[in-house]
């Protein structure tokens, strides 16, 4: 039976995908901050991706478990979104970006190589569209992706000695709790800025609420069926991509600046 740890399975993309492959007859080691959360028929591991002694702890933890046969796939999905205005973003809120999105899955690739080398298995970086083409008002998450995109290339080619695959996952806008957990954060940082910094922004965020509120959000299976494949592939691709908006991202990642900036302002309703 081949193991795989799965980081953030204790809802949405990660919790559906720790089923999945549950289902399909792999030991599922799901990294979660509470051991409750765990999906049913995985083994719980509590992980925190920005502690380091919860990182040693779930490599000892899933190397007893699994032995001389190793790990098939690390699959980094866990992640947060911060967003808001630059100009009253904290220094903290990007702190918490960066460690939770780049950090925290350098910091697992490091410390589980061992078992991937044993298991001959390979690494899963789950990216967003905004690695590519970045949204207003979503600059630490689309700065963050950027940098685990980056950190992706070079570490495929760092690791190309073993013949340790990593590979990039980028989802569109799925139907998980993420985005209301951004907006609730979003609210507590404006609420840190003055009046007068929010009547500056107030008409642009209530354009981009509009716009975004049309948005279709995605089901959940289509992103869990890629990552599944990019774990059993023989040859796994360098890049998968999941839902209608991140196909669309990616063509637009290619039009010129300019143009891509009219675009993407006449799209959000912003002047």
């Amino acid at each position: 039976m081949k193991s795989v740890l799965i980081t953030g399975a204790g809802a949405g993309i990660g919790a559906a995908t720790a089923r999945a492959l549950v289902q399909r007859g792999y030991d599922v080691h799901a990294g979660v901050r509470r051991l409750d959360d765990a999906p049913p028929g995985a083994t719980p591991v509590q992980l925190d991706v920005t502690d380091d002694a919860q990182i040693a702890a779930a490599v000892a933890q899933v190397s007893r478990a699994t032995g001389d046969a190793g790990l098939h796939a690390l699959i980094n999905n866990a992640g947060i979104i911060v967003q808001g205005p630059l100009e009253v973003m904290p220094s903290g809120e990007w702190r918490d970006q960066f460690d939770v999105n780049v950090v925290g899955p350098a910091a697992l690739m490091r410390a589980f190589l061992p078992l991937l080398r044993k298991g001959n298995g390979r690494v899963v970086n789950v990216s967003a569209p905004t690695a590519r083409v970045a949204m207003p008002f979503l600059a630490p998450l689309s700065a963050s992706k950027a940098a685990l995109e980056s950190l992706s290339h070079a570490a495929r080619l760092e690791l190309a000695p073993w013949r340790i695959p990593v590979v990039l996952v980028v989802p569109g806008a799925m139907d998980t709790g993420i985005f209301a957990r951004a907006g609730k954060r979003s609210e507590a940082t404006l609420d840190t800025a003055t009046p007068e910094q929010r009547a500056l922004y107030e008409p642009a965020l209530g354009a981009l609420s509009q716009a975004l509120a049309k948005t279709k959000l995605g089901d959940v299976a289509l992103v869990v069926d890629v990552i599944v494949e990019a774990v059993e592939a023989r040859k796994p691709k360098l890049r998968y991509v999941a839902g209608r908006d991140a196909r669309s991202a990616g063509l637009l990642a290619h039009v010129p600046m300019r143009t891509r900036d009219r675009l993407l302002a006449s799209y959000l309703g912003l002047r």
